[in-house]
């Protein structure tokens, strides 16, 4: 299957979603609660990094692109009206990139939604209950163990390459040259994620194993977040996650 098809499958998928999240504006308003809780969890999971340090942009490249509960409808509306252009103006790397942004799109906005249906009345939620156990209910309830290990991997992948773009020579040249072009043509969007995650992984690249160390960073607390969730107690993941908010 060529990355044209890929994508627009992918976000074929996505449209499908927003279309029922917009006839259910209490489903909709859900999916808003579980966006806005997870970007406070990955605000206080990396507080460290997003504070200071050598890892302070990449940790806000991860929140503002991967992690973030803003509205990609614009940028997928961009990468749609790309995708079939994409093979003739872009190197292979990053048509990868692009692929690999669409799975993880998919699979997020997937569990988003089941996430959403859970917390929205398939689970009988007191009306005290925090929105940490909240989460944790929904999320034991929705399991997908293997999509949100993928998830992970994704994101990984999408780290392993945005450093491979950084070592393709006369890349960066071409992407300030398309800022224009692209502005005018409506892809602003596109075009900031593909500056900002070069920009971000070029100068971690600099630093000795700097995109290996931050991404083993992701890995390890995405990874132990996961196995909390799944394999601890409720009381145990509720725990945590009030902890990790309390960073924020």
């Amino acid at each position: 299957m060529d990355a044209a098809r890929i994508i627009r499958e992918a976000l074929a998928r996505v449209a499908h979603l927003r279309h029922l999240q917009a006839c259910s504006p209490e489903l909709a308003a859900h999916v808003k609660i579980i966006k806005a809780f997870q970007a406070r969890r990955f605000k206080g999971t990396y507080a460290d990094l997003l504070q200071s340090g050598s890892y302070q942009e990449a940790a806000q490249f991860f929140l503002d692109e991967l992690y973030s509960d803003k509205d990609y409808t614009e940028r997928d509306a961009q990468f749609e009206r790309i995708a079939g252009t994409l093979q003739t103006l872009f190197p292979k790397q990053v048509i990868s990139t692009a692929v690999s942004l669409a799975h993880l799109h998919t699979v997020t906005e997937e569990l988003d939604h089941a996430m959403a249906l859970a917390w929205q009345g398939a689970l009988p939620f007191p009306s005290t209950a925090s929105d940490c156990t909240c989460y944790v209910t929904a999320w034991r309830a929705v399991g997908h163990r293997a999509e949100r290990e993928l998830q992970l991997q994704v994101v990984q992948e999408i780290g392993v390459e945005l450093a491979r773009l950084t070592r393709l020579p006369g890349l960066r040249l071409m992407l300030k040259m398309m800022r224009r072009p692209a502005h005018a043509a409506g892809l602003a969007s596109l075009q900031t994620f593909l500056e900002s995650g070069f920009d971000t992984f070029a100068g971690m690249s600099r630093q000795p194993r700097g995109v290996e160390v931050f991404l083993s960073i992701v890995q390890e607390r995405e990874s132990a977040l996961i196995r909390l969730l799944f394999d601890a107690s409720p009381v145990a993941g509720e725990t945590e996650l009030v902890r990790t908010l309390g960073k924020v």
